[in-house]
């Protein structure tokens, strides 16, 4: 297993995972999945092109409650192990580790169900935290709903220590979360 950059050879993997219902998205699920599709059939070269992007330079993202908000710098690594697996992203603010209120964390993944409980994700973030550094983050904050035991095992795995509870605001789903802290020094 490794984390790719996306390109127009792993491009038909990423689509196929869409087209059977898989969504990086958990909270738009199969509307997500829709509009991502949308995208690279309009255009998988400005897809392709969207999935990095350090300087933040793209359009505002659209929040799950409808309002724009100011894209971050960051970007998307897909998860191959010769096969599309899933994804993980690192998104952070240029001169410090704060993070705007509708971003709860660093960085966030999305494994398709067909090649859970493989070890993928735990991995995935192993190599994330790579890219984190390069980036000169000194640690990353990764939040997960309590009941997401499997996502708090491959947080620990990597190190991470919870640091706090929290209730997601209602566009992020509301649900009892989870806050954990991963030093990267």
């Amino acid at each position: 297993m490794q984390i790719v950059w996306p390109q127009q050879a792993y491009l038909e993997g990423m689509r196929d995972a869409l087209a059977r219902g898989w969504s990086p998205d958990n909270l738009s699920g199969i509307e997500a999945a829709r509009e991502e599709l949308a995208e690279i059939d309009a255009d998988p070269a400005a897809y392709l092109a969207s999935q990095v992007d350090r300087e933040a330079a793209g359009h505002p993202i659209k929040l799950p409650n409808g309002e724009l908000a100011t894209r971050l710098p960051g970007f998307r690594r897909w998860i191959w192990d010769g096969g599309f697996c899933g994804l993980i992203g690192l998104r952070w603010q240029r001169g410090t580790t704060d993070l705007p209120p509708y971003c709860l964390g660093h960085i966030g993944y999305s494994v398709v169900p067909w090649k859970q409980r493989l070890g993928y994700t735990t991995g995935a973030l192993a190599l994330i935290l790579e890219d984190a550094r390069a980036e000169g983050l000194p640690h990353v904050i990764i939040t997960t709903d309590t009941s997401n035991v499997a996502s708090q095992r491959v947080i620990a795995s990597n190190g991470g220590v919870q640091i706090g509870t929290f209730d997601k605001p209602p566009e992020h789903g509301g649900a009892p979360s989870l806050r954990f802290r991963i030093d990267l020094g």
